[in-house]
């Protein structure tokens, strides 16, 4: 997920899909603990992609 596609989002939309991102990243982190998940630098990506979520939502917020 690149972070053009995200800046066009509206807020109710960044905020449903960073709950799912952080879902999705739970239930990773989840499955590398017991040894189940083939390749772990998918919590990686998952992880940047919350934060390049939170980044596009601060910035809708910060006084410019």
């Amino acid at each position: 997920m690149k972070y053009q596609d995200i800046k066009d989002l509206s807020v109710e939309e960044l905020l449903k899909k960073q709950r799912l991102l952080r879902e999705e990243l739970f239930e990773l982190k989840m499955k590398h603990s017991m040894g189940q998940l083939n390749n772990p630098l998918q919590i990686r990506t998952k992880r940047r992609d919350v934060a390049r979520i939170k980044t596009a939502l601060r910035s809708r917020y910060v006084d410019k």
